[in-house]
């Protein structure tokens, strides 16, 4: 569990401090902008690694105790919310309908997925995992709600106007043939566990 937990500790902690917007002022002045993102780039990707690593780890650790059990039926809610969290995620970087309803997709995908997870998977090597991400998640969606406007937000707002539903339509296209592939091979061979017939 302590590789899990030092992952989840260095790739959210990483993100979690672009919230103190003082803090990371200062840290960039120090280093320069490509320095802090360097830095940022390199203990992120350590932290998920670790995160992956451990997460498989812990998985087979006696100390990995079953929680809860949870029913069939959860897992089944399971795999129709990762239908919306794929969409949500893929919407993130095509600017759309669903992007600008959604107003920060990403934060709405880790939330979606964190939560379907959590529903199909009552250990508490996965509770830690995605506990900490739902977590994380919402702190930083609380954290930009109550961000200060920036002078330059309506011409950026003008600049990511949905372009008509091509976006949105490519969106949940690409999002569900990544939903497909991922759930019957790449979920097994990534993560090693089956989606359909197994667990999350």
């Amino acid at each position: 569990m302590l590789v899990l937990i030092l992952g989840l500790v260095l790739f959210l902690g990483t993100h979690a401090f672009t919230m103190a917007r003082g803090p990371r002022a200062r840290l960039i002045e120090r280093l320069g902008e490509g320095g802090y993102k360097i830095s940022y780039s390199i203990a992120s990707l350590v932290g998920i690694v670790l995160v992956s690593i451990g997460y498989g780890e812990a998985r087979y650790s006696a100390a990995n105790v079953q929680i809860w059990s949870p029913p069939a039926g959860l897992s089944h809610l399971s795999l129709l919310l990762m239908v919306f969290a794929v969409i949500l995620f893929v919407a993130t970087y095509l600017p759309g309908h669903i992007k600008a309803r959604a107003k920060h997709p990403m934060l709405a995908a880790v939330k979606i997925w964190a939560l379907a997870h959590l529903l199909a998977n009552g250990d508490l090597a996965s509770m830690i995992l995605f506990v900490s991400f739902l977590a994380w998640a919402v702190v930083a969606r609380i954290s930009l709600k109550r961000r200060p406007v920036s002078p330059l937000a309506p011409a950026q707002a003008a600049a990511a106007k949905p372009a008509g539903w091509r976006n949105d339509a490519i969106a949940v296209v690409v999002g569900l043939v990544a939903y497909v592939a991922f759930a019957f091979w790449l979920h097994p061979i990534l993560i090693g566990v089956p989606v359909v017939g197994g667990g999350m």
